[in-house]
């Protein structure tokens, strides 16, 4: 009797890890999950050092530093997944030795930002953006989509290929953005030292495109890093025996604006309808769907 019921057991065991086993034989094992590929450690620079960090801590530092944490948690959600494309992106074009260089805030940081006593509110915020989106990257077609972003536009995003010379971005088209005009943000002014400076190109968007410097002619995001202009739309006036800039929204126009995405967010909308909105054609999908070869 003993010996049948051992017979029986085995019997359902094998019944039972058949599935598996057929599966394995003929797919392989299952090589990643969205789960593990959000807590693996990676490569940044962090100051004049590069150090290993958990991929949750850097990516969540980016967040913090990238959007405010005051905005809806369906904006921050479109962000989380935006940074997250742009991260496995880095590492799957540069292999296991990239080094992520975009700037993450550390918890001191954090700390000093929010404020004691909002700290811990926001950075559960952040995080809880980052967990509802765990393993999920936007793609287009079958490569992971370029994933720009900018606080404010001028009134409408500008288009990706126009701005980045090449036809692999047909995803990043003009957006009208009219909520970004009535921000606090939109309009800005700072007077420069006198120079001989004229504006001589601008794209579709009004994005300055190129400036010419005395005899010089520079690209104008050059010219936007180099005075530390707020935004990548601005006109030179000559006032005072200076040269006044007035810019236009802020940051460099490309992608997702967040004050959008975040008024969006407040009308109802999903991540996933921002993200459809500013990257026509692109899907979400699930990390463990991408190959990430980073041998």
């Amino acid at each position: 009797m003993r010996q049948k019921i051992k017979q029986w057991g085995c019997y359902a065991v094998i019944i039972i890890l058949l599935p598996y086993i057929v599966t394995v034989f003929l797919n392989g094992p299952s090589i990643e999950t969205s789960a593990n590929v959000d807590h693996i450690y990676i490569k940044v620079k962090s100051g004049d050092q590069e150090i290993e960090l958990p991929m949750e801590e850097y990516c969540i530092g980016r967040l913090a530093k990238e959007i405010p944490a005051s905005y809806e948690t369906e904006a921050l959600k479109a962000q989380a997944i935006l940074v997250r494309t742009a991260v496995l992106k880095k590492i799957k074009e540069a292999g296991s030795g990239a080094v992520l260089e975009d700037e993450f805030w550390s918890e001191e940081e954090m700390k000093k930002s929010f404020g004691t006593s909002k700290y811990k509110s926001s950075y559960e915020k952040l995080k809880k953006a980052w967990m509802d989106t765990e393993g999920k990257g936007l793609m287009y077609e079958d490569n992971l989509a370029h994933t720009p972003f900018c606080r404010l536009t001028n009134g409408s995003t500008r288009d990706g290929n126009e701005v980045l010379g090449s036809e692999e971005y047909p995803y990043l088209k003009i957006k009208e953005c009219p909520l970004d005009i009535e921000s606090k943000e939109q309009i800005q002014t700072v007077v420069l030292e006198d120079m001989d400076a004229e504006i001589t190109g601008t794209d579709t968007a009004g994005y300055v495109t190129t400036v010419r410097v005395g005899q010089e002619t520079i690209n104008g995001e050059e010219f936007r890093n180099t005075y530390h202009l707020v935004s990548g739309c601005f006109t030179i006036q000559k006032y005072d025996g200076k040269l006044r800039v007035t810019t236009r929204g802020v940051g460099h126009g490309l992608g997702m604006s967040q004050y959008t995405a975040n008024e969006m967010a407040k009308e109802g909308n999903k991540a996933e309808d921002i993200l459809e909105y500013f990257f026509e054609g692109t899907q979400i999908k699930e990390v463990a769907d991408i190959v990430l070869d980073t041998e």
